[in-house]
C-alpha cells in the first residue's frame, strides 16, 4: 500500500515540469503567431469568443481580460449549453471562436466548434493534444506543449493554456513583448524555490474547510483556478470573487479566523487588493496573499505573505505576465495541503482526467 507521503507525487512533479513545458509552448507556438498576426491584420475579427469547461475556463477568463485589455476587441465567453441542451443557433459571422479544453475531447466544446466554423466563424483550437478532436475540427491551432499529465488535477496544462492566449493576444494585435515571454519560465523557476515555505504554510490550513480566493483584473483568472484547486484536491469549499465584486455582499460572511486567499501583484489593481487586505484584517480574517510585489510594499499588512521574486521589467500594464507566475505557488499551496490531509490530489474523488459533458 503506497503511504500518504506519495499522495500527490504526480501533481507536484507536474508543477515542477512547468518551465520546461512553457519554454516549449512559447517557441513552438510562435510562428503560428506570426502568421496568424499577418492574416488579422487583413481582416480583424469583429468579436473573440472563447469556449471552455473547468480549468480551461478559467484560462478563457485570463484571455477574455489579456485580449480586451491588449486590442480593445471585445471578447465572450460561450455558453456550450444553450447549443447542447436549448438547440440555439449563435451568429458567430466574422467572429474568431477559440475552443480550450485540456483534453480536446470535450463533447459540449467540440459540438460549439463544428456549429461555429459551419456558420462561418473562424475557428481556432488551444489543446495538449494534438490528435484530439478538438484539433481536427478547428481551422488553426496552438497547441501546448506540456506533454503528458497525469494527475487529474491540472497544472502544466493550464499555464500552458496561458502561454498559448498570450501568443494568441499577439495575433490578434497585442503589443505583446516576446522576451518577457521567454522570461516566464524562469520566474517560474524562482517561484519554485519557495516549494519548502509553501509547504509550511499549507500545513497551518490542515483544518481548513471553507476558504475564499480573490484576485482581480488579470488575476481574476488565478482567484477562480486557487478555488477550484482547493475545491477538488483538498475539499475545500471554496468561494471565488473578483475583490471588487466581494465588496456587493459576499464579504458579510468574513468573520474571525475565516480564511482568506489574496493574489496581490504589482500594477493598476494593487491599491484597491490593499484597501481590501486591510478591511478583511479589520474584520478578523487569517488572510495569506501571494504577491510579487516589493517587500517593502506588504510589510505591515494584517496578512501573512508569499513574497515571488519582483518583476522588474517594465511592461505596461505592470502585471500584464503576472498570472502564471502567481499561480504555481498556489498550486503548490494545495498540493502540500492535500499531503497535510492526507488525501490524494492525483485521483480526487468523482473525477477523472477527462470530462464529458451536453
Amino acid at each position: 500500500m503506497p503511504s500518504s507521503r506519495d499522495n500527490g507525487l504526480k501533481m507536484r512533479y507536474e508543477i515542477r515540469q512547468q518551465p520546461e513545458a512553457l519554454r516549449r509552448t512559447i517557441e513552438a507556438g510562435m510562428a503560428t503567431a506570426f502568421e496568424l498576426r499577418r492574416r488579422f491584420e487583413k481582416q480583424r475579427p469583429r468579436m473573440v469568443v472563447l469556449a471552455a469547461r473547468g480549468t480551461s475556463d478559467n484560462a478563457a477568463q485570463f484571455g477574455r481580460y489579456l485580449i480586451e485589455i491588449t486590442t480593445g476587441i471585445p471578447v465572450s465567453l460561450a455558453a456550450p449549453s444553450t447549443l447542447t441542451l436549448y438547440g440555439s443557433r449563435v451568429d458567430y459571422r466574422d467572429a474568431l471562436v477559440v475552443g480550450i479544453s485540456q483534453s480536446g475531447e470535450s463533447t459540449d466544446i467540440n459540438a460549439l466548434m463544428t456549429d461555429a466554423r459551419d456558420g462561418g466563424a473562424m475557428t481556432l483550437g488551444i489543446s495538449n493534444e494534438t490528435e484530439s478532436s478538438l484539433m481536427k475540427t478547428v481551422d488553426c491551432a496552438l497547441r501546448v506543449c506540456a506533454g503528458k499529465e497525469q494527475s487529474v488535477a491540472a497544472t502544466k496544462t493550464y499555464t500552458g493554456q496561458l502561454a498559448a492566449l498570450y501568443l494568441l493576444g499577439y495575433a490578434l494585435g497585442a503589443p505583446i513583448d516576446f522576451d518577457e515571454l521567454r522570461r516566464l519560465p524562469a520566474r517560474v523557476e524562482s517561484t519554485l524555490k519557495l516549494e519548502d515555505q509553501i509547504a509550511d504554510a499549507a500545513a497551518q490550513y490542515r483544518s481548513m474547510t471553507r476558504a475564499m480566493s480573490i484576485g482581480r483584473g488579470l488575476n481574476y483568472c488565478t482567484a477562480l483556478e486557487f478555488g477550484l484547486k482547493l475545491m477538488e484536491t483538498c475539499y475545500v469549499s471554496a468561494e471565488r470573487f473578483s475583490s471588487a465584486d466581494l465588496l456587493h455582499g459576499p464579504i458579510a460572511v468574513v468573520e474571525d479566523a475565516f480564511p482568506a486567499f489574496v493574489f496581490a501583484p504589482q500594477g493598476v489593481t494593487w491599491p484597491s487588493v490593499r484597501d481590501l487586505i486591510e478591511r478583511l484584517g479589520g474584520l478578523g480574517a487569517e488572510t495569506l496573499v501571494f504577491s510579487d510585489l516589493p517587500a517593502a510594499e506588504t510589510r505591515g499588512l494584517p496578512a501573512n505573505v508569499i513574497s515571488l521574486p519582483p518583476n522588474d521589467r517594465d511592461t505596461q500594464p505592470e502585471d500584464l505576465c503576472s498570472p502564471i507566475p502567481l499561480i504555481v505557488p498556489a498550486q503548490l499551496f494545495c498540493a502540500h495541503l492535500a499531503a497535510s490531509k492526507e488525501l490524494n490530489p492525483d485521483a480526487p474523488r468523482g473525477l477523472s482526467k477527462v470530462t464529458l459533458t451536453m
